[in-house]
Order: structure tokens, then sequence, then C-alpha cells
């Protein structure tokens, strides 16, 4: 997990050396055809993280890395130009370095950005003290916001990977101005959401796929269908809806975000929507 104490060196520091932990050693590059397979229904699940290459768990909220190689390799080509408006960890990045896919990773938090330079550094490292040949693609890692992506052109991009915040569920940042894991209000983080969801599909180009993980979450005792609003913002500003995927909800028991003994039912799901902007 990123350390708390970390994050707010950052933030109040600005740009600062950080304590990246790398690797012992790389079990495998590429996962085994045991640790991985294409899905092929609308529910996904993945009980055991993977963790070829450099991929770890230490970034808070990131995804499993299975999410984004099923979502390159079934909607994308070698060559093509994948963006992570939410780069996180840089899991999806890793994931193009290893596809032969380029990749477009923003992020507005210092940490994050400064996690996936030090990943992929680290793998390229890795690689050539072991003789293996990674593809030749162009990796770029992007301080920024999801709302603005002034360096990205219209229609320059073949698929869109992101896990944007659920709500203030989860603070990446403890006073980075602008990010949208501090928005408690509903409303307000949906007119937010909205706001990317326009940049993501000036940058897509036509018949290309953007895919959305989102959760629901809960107050007071009651669900809010996080999701669905979700999904409605991006209906608005165009995309239309090709798939709604159920992934099950895995090894959150630290996070009172899933685990709260006091409800009946505990979240154990979350939606993966597969959005395209279809030529006009």
């Amino acid at each position: 997990m990123v350390i708390e104490k970390e994050i707010r060196r950052v933030d109040e520091e600005g740009s600062v050396k950080l304590k990246i932990r790398e690797k012992d050693k790389i079990k495998s590059w590429e996962p085994s055809s045991e640790d991985f397979q294409l899905q092929t229904t609308t529910v996904w699940s993945f009980p055991l993280r993977g963790d070829w290459a450099v991929h770890q768990s230490d970034y808070r909220g990131n995804w499993a890395p299975e999410i984004p190689r099923n979502l390159i390799l079934q909607y994308s080509d070698k060559g093509d130009v994948i963006l992570d408006p939410f780069v996180g960890g840089g899991t999806t990045l890793i994931e193009c370095l290893l596809l032969g896919r380029n990749g477009i990773g923003v992020d507005i938090t210092p940490y994050a950005v400064t996690m996936t330079e030090e990943r992929l550094c680290e793998m390229e490292e890795k690689s050539a003290k072991t003789l293996v040949d990674l593809p030749d693609v162009d990796v770029d890692v992007i301080l920024g916001d999801a709302r603005h992506l002034s360096t990205v052109s219209d229609a320059s991009v073949d698929l869109v990977c992101a896990h944007p915040p659920y709500g203030n569920s989860l603070r990446y940042t403890t006073k980075i101005e602008g990010d949208l894991s501090h928005i408690h209000d509903i409303e307000e983080f949906c007119d937010e959401i909205e706001k990317a969801a326009n940049e993501l599909y000036r940058v897509l180009k036509p018949n290309k796929h953007c895919a959305v993980l989102i959760g629901d979450i809960r107050r007071n005792k009651r669900m809010i269908p996080l999701g669905f609003f979700v999904m409605e913002r991006f209906r608005k500003v165009g995309f239309d809806v090709e798939e709604i995927i159920i992934k099950k909800q895995h090894n959150d028991k630290s996070s009172i975000f899933y685990n709260n003994n006091f409800l009946k039912y505990q979240i154990a799901h979350e939606y993966l929507f597969i959005f395209v902007k279809d030529a006009k």
C-alpha cells in the first residue's frame, strides 16, 4: 500500500525523491496460461492478482493487471495508442510496454506519476539485465488532469482504459487541487467526471472503445449507484454502451469501503463499462 506520509510529503514539498519498492526478482515477464485467460463472459473475476513483470499492488485502489491486459488484447492492435487518464501505479502502461502498444498515462497525483515512471524504469533495467527484448513502443507519463488533456490531440487514441476514483471513498492525496477523490457531493463529482468524459470522447478515434471501471458506494447505510450515474454522464457526451461487465471484487477486507460488519450485504462487485465512440 502507498504510505500516507509519503503522499503527504509529495503534497507538501512538491517533487521529492521517493522510495519506490522494486522487486527482488522477476518471476516471469508474461503470465502463464493458468494465471491469465481472455474473458469471454460479462462477469470477470480475478481472485489472485497477477504479479508478472514488475506488477505490484502497493498503490491504493489500482486495478489488477488482468483487467487492462484483457482490454488491450480485445480492443486494440499492436502499435495502437492506449490512454489511461487515471494512471495510478502504472498498471496499464506496464501492460502497454509488454504488449507492444504505445501508452499515455495521465494523473493529477505527483506520487502516481513518480511511481509509474519508476516502475517503467525498473522494467527497462531488469529486461536489459535478463536479455529480454521489450517491444519498441513509446510510453509517456504526464502530470495532468483527465478533464484537460491539452497534450493529447483530437481523435488520436485507439483505446481508453480508465479507473477513476469512486467519489471520495478513497482519497489519493491530502490537498492536491483538482483531485476528484476529494469531492464528497455526488452531483458535483459526476459533473467533473462528465468533463473528463468529454475530453476522452474528443481524443478517441471514431469506432474505438473507452473502458471505465467504477463501483457503487454506501453512505448512511444507503446504496448510491455511482456506477450508473457515471455511465449516464458518458452517454450524455456521446458515447454508446457496448458492454456492461460485472467485475467481482476480491481481497478488500482491509477497507471499510467494501467490508463493514454492520451491513447486511457487502459490496462485492464493480462495473466495467465498455463504451464506443460511433462514427458520425
